[in-house]
């Protein structure tokens, strides 16, 4: 859930080059002629020689990732102290603009060590700029095989979620409403501005919600159903902070009761109420093709500078204890079987039959199904 309740700012990347595994022993200056003469007392003949001072910078490994990506910091500590290594966290943007920022960099001088947040809507535009080594993770044969993606493990996968809607249960429940099902109910007129969406060129939730409709309903007819999404009042949020916090009727501040999110965000709303709600205050719209399953890798760079360190990176983010940190820090599932849920994962609803694009077929048409969706519901 590329992913909830944290939208950071971009750090800035620099000094890397100063950054080594250890710098040389460094003694205390010797004495000056004029500090000699000002000493009264000699030493005596037989003092032990002064005991040099030995100073060791950490490596420094270098994650690029985007604005949600989130770590406990004793999870982070127990890595960076079995390593000696000090794990700078680079955040650029939405996941879609941290990787268009790793390829304008390119493989010869990446922007650190490893990647981590290309999700499986960018997962061939990833593979093809050739920006990652090859590397079996340890733990990699545990993991289902649905979601190793890349077969000669550039990518290796570590999260995975689902894009639904949600909907207010408090208001339908006022409104004498039943709560839409499945995607073709969105176009009923009961219904009618009611909805908000994220726009897909700007926004991840809004691709992978675009494609769960191109799953759906077919490449040729997915447009049928925007058009009439259009005809019954759809409102479009450049990102979903905007549209989850500013448009939706929970958050107290907007006027739409179904908004495009994560099959995770009721469970999330209970965990941050801090024992206020045993129950969440939204529900998913989990019919059949109605959310779309999200699969998010991590990469080591080519060149990088420390790919050792990056191995055992990668490693670690594989771990039980990586793994089960997850979920809390960013409201998806870890891809590890061995890893144990919290209990209010419970409200995290999954769906019986996700709706999913080949990755092959995703890289060959995302630019034209985002551009058509946009002619048909932006112009």
């Amino acid at each position: 859930m590329k992913k909830f309740f944290t939208f950071l700012g971009i750090v800035v990347l620099a000094a890397l080059a100063a950054c080594q595994t250890a710098t040389p022993t460094t003694i205390p200056p010797t004495a000056t002629p004029t500090q000699a003469a000002q000493s009264t007392t000699a030493p005596p003949t037989n003092a032990p020689a002064p005991t040099a001072t030995i100073h060791i910078i950490p490596t420094e490994l270098v994650v690029v990732t985007h604005d949600s990506f989130a770590v406990s910091e004793d999870v982070l500590a127990e890595f960076q102290n079995a390593n000696h290594v000090k794990v700078q966290i680079l955040k650029s943007g939405d996941a879609g603009a941290a990787l268009n920022k790793a390829i304008l960099a390119g493989a010869t001088n990446p922007l650190g060590d490893v990647f981590f947040g290309v999700d499986n809507t960018f997962l061939s535009r990833a593979t093809k700029a050739d920006l990652f080594e090859s590397y079996r993770a340890q733990g990699i044969d545990a993991i289902p095989s649905d979601y190793k993606r890349d077969t000669e493990f550039r990518l290796t996968p570590m999260d995975y979620g689902y894009v639904c809607m949600n909907y207010d249960k408090q208001w339908f429940k006022e409104k004498n409403l039943v709560p839409p099902q499945t995607l073709d109910d969105l176009l009923k007129p009961e219904y009618k501005s009611l909805v908000v969406v994220e726009n897909p060129a700007t926004s991840s939730p809004g691709l992978a919600f675009l494609l769960a409709t191109v799953s759906h309903f077919g490449a040729d007819k997915y447009l049928d159903f925007w058009k009439q999404l259009r005809a019954n009042d759809v409102a479009v949020s450049e990102g979903w902070e905007d549209a989850y916090y500013n448009k939706s009727t929970w958050s107290g501040s907007g006027n739409r009761p179904i908004v495009v999110s994560y099959a995770t965000s009721p469970a999330a709303e209970v965990f941050f109420s801090d024992g206020k709600l045993t129950e969440p205050p939204t529900g998913n719209v989990l019919g059949d093709g109605a959310c779309f399953l999200q699969i998010e890798f991590a990469g080591i760079f080519k060149n990088a500078r420390h790919p050792d360190m990056a191995r055992r990176f990668i490693d670690f983010m594989l771990s039980t204890r990586f793994q089960e940190d997850i979920p809390t820090q960013m409201f998806v599932y870890p891809v590890n079987p061995n890893a144990k849920l919290p209990d209010y994962y419970k409200f995290a609803e999954k769906p019986a039959r996700p709706a999913q694009l080949d990755d092959a077929v995703i890289d060959a048409n995302r630019d034209t199904w985002i551009k058509e969706w946009t002619q048909v519901v932006l112009r």
